[in-house]
């Protein structure tokens, strides 16, 4: 199978699970409806809490939160693959997973994956972030078998880190998933440039599915929902913030035109740093 029809879907989660999971079901369903084998949604689908107590309060266990079997289920009941772009879950230690989920048509868990970069940086005007202060990072890269070949996994601010994606795509992606809440002014400056530059490094069609607009803990996410072929196009784009659904038919032949193209991902060279 070479051609596949993709559904990103933009949010505006808050800070009530419920209310987050009611709008990422009906877009989902959306998605499905026209079309869409494979849906995608952002990274805190279920939940987006500035306030470390009031998050610890808000998530639950893998096997006690509700989104886990609900996407399960609507995944099966719509005959797609669903990338839950990421929940917020709570770890054995405490701590909060940032989990990617993928679900099959069968509604079976196809692949987790924890971000393993966290966003701790201070932007100036008063706009700073410690990730790592709740959440406990992921120690592998994943990529999952489809269809369409291998889909490699990452969470925003792994957009940063071309090494992971270089990994994901020699590991077999020929797709990657970037659900992100990033920033308005990270956003603004950096979504597409990177975005497109992990594009053309592996040759893959990067899918990124965004949160977007000013949210209840009061951050402002950038939007942009964006699918990028791998010759580096950007070949569908919602161009603001508001939420909704961004669908476009891809053609996977164009991940091996490309690296016959540019062979980059065999041209591997071993060398000492400075």
């Amino acid at each position: 199978m070479t051609k596949l029809k993709v559904g990103l879907v933009q949010l505006r989660s808050g800070v009530e699970p419920a209310a987050n999971l009611d709008a990422a079901e009906t877009a989902i369903r959306e998605a499905a409806a026209q079309g869409a084998e494979l849906v995608i949604t952002p990274e805190a689908t279920n939940i987006l809490q500035r306030d470390d107590e009031a998050l610890a309060r808000a998530v639950r266990a893998p096997e006690d939160e509700p989104a886990v079997p609900r996407f399960a289920g609507l995944a099966k009941a719509l005959k797609i693959w669903l990338v839950v772009g990421s929940l917020m879950v709570k770890t054995e230690d405490g701590r909060v997973a940032n989990r990617t989920h993928v679900f099959d048509p069968k509604g079976k868990t196809a692949a987790t994956y924890d971000k393993i970069h966290l966003f701790d940086v201070k932007l100036g005007l008063g706009e700073a972030y410690r990730e790592s202060k709740r959440v406990r990072p992921g120690e592998r890269a994943v990529v999952v078998k489809t269809p369409w070949g291998g889909l490699g996994l990452t969470v925003c601010y792994d957009l940063r880190f071309a090494y992971l994606h270089r990994a994901l795509a020699q590991g077999g992606a020929r797709l990657i998933t970037v659900p992100a809440a990033f920033t308005k002014p990270t956003g603004e400056a950096h979504w597409e440039v990177l975005l497109r530059a992990r594009a053309i490094e592996t040759a893959t069609f990067v899918l990124a599915a965004a949160q977007g607009g000013q949210h209840a803990d009061g951050r402002k996410t950038w939007g942009h929902s964006m699918i990028v072929g791998p010759w580096g196009e950007v070949v569908a784009e919602l161009d603001h913030d508001e939420p909704g659904i961004l669908l476009a038919e891809i053609d996977l032949d164009e991940v091996d035109a490309a690296r016959g193209k540019v062979p980059a991902l065999t041209h591997d060279r071993r060398f000492d740093a400075p």
